[in-house]
């Protein structure tokens, strides 16, 4: 089964042909430029270098959030199009999930961060593999604690909360991750998605396929104070 799989959830962007499991082409960015700038151009890029075209393409994996609110829209967007009409799945990954997926061959527990700003994180929790919690938002002061409870296992981090993660909780809790693991990979997005294929999961169409936000965004926010503020 070819995939075509896309990440713009966070603050890196990246797109990964697939046969199965086998990789054809993988490119990643994170730079400064926009992803409505940088993520068309890399998905016709990887495309090419597996010497594959949409119409090649049996499903499309696509990280629907939590995440960046831009990010996440660009992504759906982008996926809704290039499936347009064509009948085929398009799977909706957790941007968490597929950080997790990057630590597939970790032991102990794998802990993706993703800085949603004003003092929190999404974040959910993975051990040997397998989900322990569910996406959520969580305070830099929750997370802590919930790690002490997993006493002496090691921890390792991915996402663009790693940094600021290891500032507020301390180094002491975590083991070293390498930077290509904790940066978003659309490789992992289509293993995930190729699993949830299997299972049946999560599996929609160019239609129905929908960004998961976990709150409202800052503009939805500020609409919601100015009518209880009767402005």
């Amino acid at each position: 089964m070819i995939i075509l799989a896309i990440d713009s959830s966070g603050a890196a962007a990246s797109a990964a042909v697939t046969d199965g499991t086998k990789p054809l082409a993988l490119f990643s960015s994170a730079s400064q430029k926009k992803h409505s700038a940088t993520l068309l151009p890399m998905v016709e890029k990887v495309l090419e270098c597996a010497g594959k075209s949409v119409a090649d393409v049996d499903a499309f994996g696509v990280n629907v959030g939590p995440g960046s609110f831009t990010g996440v829209r660009i992504g759906v967007s982008l996926v809704k199009g290039l499936a347009c009409g064509s009948g085929k799945p398009v799977v909706a990954v957790s941007s968490l999930g597929a950080l997790a997926e990057n630590l597939r061959d970790f032991g102990g527990v794998a802990c993706p961060v993703m800085d949603a700003r004003r003092g929190q994180f999404y974040n959910a929790l993975f051990k040997d593999g397998q989900r322990v919690t569910p996406d959520r938002i969580i305070t830099a002061e929750e997370l802590k604690a919930e790690l002490t409870g997993f006493g002496g296992e090691e921890i390792r981090l991915a996402g663009d909360g790693a940094d600021l993660a290891r500032e507020l909780i301390g180094n002491s809790a975590f083991v070293p991750t390498s930077r290509a693991a904790e940066l978003s990979s659309g490789y992992s997005t289509a293993l995930c998605a190729l699993r949830q294929i299997d299972a049946g999961e999560n599996v929609y169409t160019d239609e129905t396929i929908q960004p998961v936000y976990l709150r409202m965004s800052q503009a939805e926010r500020e609409r919601k104070e100015r009518i209880e503020n009767g402005k």
